[in-house]
């Protein structure tokens, strides 16, 4: 387990069992306390989802922070499952990324790569709405996927509606890395 993903489960361990949210560990590489990026942090249990939550700009101080942050809101305020309980936490893996700021709209889909590149796509309207999606996640082969699911989690109609779409790439961690 590499030390994105160790914080990641302290953090949510911690936080189910005692309530409390870690300090950002001082051992950490410099980049971790120096740099500010977006994170999202997924938790499978047993290779289901069980929480992602995540941010594509960065809003604490660091990358530490938000994976401590990041992760403990995947483990208790995912709307699409319940708070992970202590029985689960033997159970859980981690994956973390880290996000690279967004490119500038992209102007063809050609530019898209969805398993190099995760997108955000936005709607400019009275109420915006606002999808993003990791890159290289199983199933996700073309651009045009990549679109239509991410324009299904923000509730956007692309036949509809007018949407603009940024691309990054993402560092991933996973438990299996040392």
């Amino acid at each position: 387990m590499n030390q994105c993903t160790q914080l990641a489960k302290k953090a949510v361990e911690n936080y189910i069992k005692e309530g409390k949210i870690i300090e950002p560990p001082k051992d950490l590489p410099k980049e971790f306390l120096e740099r500010k990026a977006g994170v999202f942090v997924t938790i499978e249990k047993e290779k289901e989802l069980r929480g992602c939550i995540g941010t594509y700009l960065p809003t604490r101080q660091n990358i530490t922070e938000e994976i401590i942050y990041n992760a403990i809101a995947a483990a208790t305020e995912d709307y699409r499952f319940g708070p992970i309980t202590e029985q689960e936490l033997p159970y859980l893996s981690y994956t973390v990324y880290i996000l690279s700021d967004p490119s500038w709209p992209v102007k063809n889909i050609s530019e898209l790569n969805p398993k190099k590149f995760g997108i955000i796509i936005k709607t400019h309207s009275v109420s915006p709405k606002c999808g993003v999606l990791l890159p290289d996640l199983e199933g996700v082969d073309t651009a045009e996927k990549q679109i239509l699911i991410a324009c299904q989690k923000a509730g956007i109609d692309p036949n509809k509606e007018e949407i603009i779409i940024y691309k990054f790439s993402a560092e991933k961690f996973t438990d299996d890395e040392k």
